[in-house]
């Protein structure tokens, strides 16, 4: 990794072993930002205040040795990222002003991309993570990470289970407890439904009576109209010797008919006369008929207006203004559709409740399925933490893992329970469930909480102990120690630090640490160092070697680098370390 302008660090490079990496100094040195560094390219949160005072911004890249195949590289690619010979170049900028920038293989990404690749490529175990297994929830997420598939399959089982069950419950809790609302609303709706049945509007009804009341009500000035039309064209039979169109349009075509064969022209003006005659004596046929067949009748007008009427009262409450009885339809249609869905409640609420209760009895058998297989890892869980214990200079202590459930009293409501094998239990989204580490710190000691069941030192070790037992099992190939060995000394950490180099052996581990013990077994020594020129403070990283390493595990021992019994001391440390004894 290369660190600028973060908290103390200037610009440092820092450059891990494949084996075991121990990163020292003085306190308020920066190891801490190493870790914090370290965190920014798996997806931390950007705390602008992170960034040294009087920058612009903090930068942190890393370079990270991938195989093409592994999950990392695949998630990568598909964020459009390349690998560069085999590694995996990931940057994070953080400005002053708080806005943070990512980039994996060379594309910027979303800074989320770079928590998914996290999961796949470092392991964080902190003090912080310490405290959380403190409590109770946080060891049964731990002991379902450890037991693997066995508790993953029946627990994505469960949890589809337990979302549905939610589901479903607050649909049936909506249905019942707004009963009286949807009753009020069904009423609602078969009143008007049944309002606009008994009128039986049709579509375009309205506007079809509104034509036939204009006619009935003009229907004098109508017919009056129509006869002296009549007249006009056809003549008026109480007047012979009137003299009418249709008699006048004849002549003229008799006139051109006799000469039409001496001009084309005016013979086809003599046939347009023939048409126009056609056309004036139908049309009066049609005059003669229409004030034959014109009603005045004021009771066919009165039965209309009634009619009209009754659909204007459907249009005013359940139309629309401007769209008549097509709109009076078109709600009627609607309102018959939600009145059988309202209608259809009482079976839904029977399906809902058939449905919750056959979802309460299979979680039931899911939770089960869970407690069996999380007993089963139980206990191999504890016994390889005892058996880490042990190298942890803890010989006599044993841990065990509590798995409870709260079973509820007669007078509870049944909602709040599953059965598990004939008793009614509280239950989760996890299961039914409750986990608890326990430690008995030598033989006859009751079996008590781990955090009331340990001193301090003796919990840091219990505390790495299932770290180091949790990072055999996750399938990822570096792990990062954050002074996890806080509380721990003398022979103690001794042990610490012989079992994480064991670990090293098939992972990456890096650990921030302050214990000498710890750092001796180091493949690479890295020591986070700060000096002050009076104006600005800068910190590098630098690789110990030889002499220099000799010197900080003297530091680290006494306070005192030319120590002639922390020297001694320090050589010692670096040869158990190297032989192993």
């Amino acid at each position: 990794m290369r660190i600028r302008s973060l908290g103390v660090i200037d610009d440092a490079v820092v450059e891990l072993s494949p084996g075991f990496t121990a990163v020292t100094g003085e306190t308020g040195a920066g190891k801490t930002m190493v870790v914090t560094s370290l965190g920014l390219l798996l997806g931390g949160r950007a705390d602008p205040a992170l960034v040294r005072i009087g920058a612009k911004s903090a930068v942190v890249e890393g370079r990270i040795a991938l195989a093409s195949s592994s999950p990392a590289a695949l998630r990568a690619e598909e964020a459009g990222a390349e690998l560069d010979d085999g590694a995996l170049l990931i940057s994070r900028t953080v400005s002053a002003e708080g806005r943070s920038r990512a980039h994996v293989g060379g594309r910027s990404v979303p800074v989320g991309i770079l928590g998914e690749l996290a999961d796949d490529l470092v392991a964080v175990h902190g003090q912080t993570d310490q405290q959380g297994l403190l409590r109770p929830a946080r060891q049964r997420q731990a002991l379902d990470r450890y037991a693997g598939d066995a508790v993953a399959g029946p627990l994505a089982k469960y949890t589809a289970a337990h979302r549905r069950l939610r589901t479903v419950a607050t649909e049936l809790d909506e249905l019942t407890t707004r009963a009286r609302e949807r009753a009020q609303e069904a009423d609602l709706l078969r009143f008007g439904l049944d309002e606009i049945a008994a009128v039986e509007p049709l579509p375009g009804e309205d506007v079809e009576l509104a034509a036939e009341a204009e006619r009935l009500g003009h229907a004098e000035a109508l017919a009056s109209a129509a006869t002296v039309a009549h007249a006009a064209l056809a003549g008026n039979p109480e007047d012979p010797e009137g003299i009418d169109a249709t008699t006048l349009v004849a002549g003229a075509h008799r006139g051109l008919e006799a000469v039409r064969g001496h001009d084309q022209e005016l013979a086809a003006l003599a046939d347009r006369l023939g048409e126009l005659g056609i056309l004036m004596a139908d049309v009066a046929t049609e005059l003669a008929g229409y004030a034959d067949g014109l009603d005045a009748d004021p009771l066919r007008l009165a039965a209309v207006e009634e009619r009209r009427a009754a659909l204007n009262h459907l249009v005013r409450k359940y139309g629309e203004y401007g769209k008549g009885t097509a709109a009076v339809l078109a709600w009627a249609e609607q309102s018959a559709a939600r009145l059988a869905e309202l209608d259809g409640d009482d079976d839904r609420i029977a399906e809902l409740a058939a449905e919750r209760d056959g979802l309460r009895a299979e979680l039931g058998e899911l939770a089960q399925q869970l407690t069996d297989a999380r007993t089963a890892s139980a206990e191999h869980f504890a016994a390889a933490v005892t058996t880490e214990l042990g190298e942890l200079a803890m010989p006599h202590a044993r841990v065990s893992v509590a798995i409870r459930q709260t079973e509820l009293p007669e007078d509870a409501d049944a909602a709040d329970g599953i059965e598990v094998n004939g008793r009614s239990v509280a239950y989760g989204p996890a299961g039914a469930d409750e986990v608890e580490i326990l430690m008995a710190p030598h033989p006859g000691a009751p079996p008590r909480p781990i955090a009331k069941g340990a001193s301090g030192g003796e919990l840091s070790r219990v505390m790495l102990a299932v770290e180091v037992v949790f990072a055999g099992s996750d399938p990822v190939p570096t792990y990062l120690f954050d002074e996890v060995d806080a509380g721990v000394g003398g022979k103690a950490a001794v042990e610490v630090g012989r079992r994480l180099a064991r670990l090293a052996k098939s992972a990456q581990v890096v650990v921030v640490t302050h214990l000498p013990q710890v750092a001796a077994f180091a493949d690479r020594q890295l020591l986070v160092e700060k000096t002050n020129d009076g104006s600005v403070t800068r910190s590098g990283v630098t690789v110990l070697e030889g002499e220099d390493r000799i010197r900080e595990l003297s530091r680290m021992l006494a306070g005192q680098e030319d120590s002639e019994t922390a020297r001694a001391h320090a050589e010692e440390l670096l040869e158990t370390a190297r032989t192993g004894t």
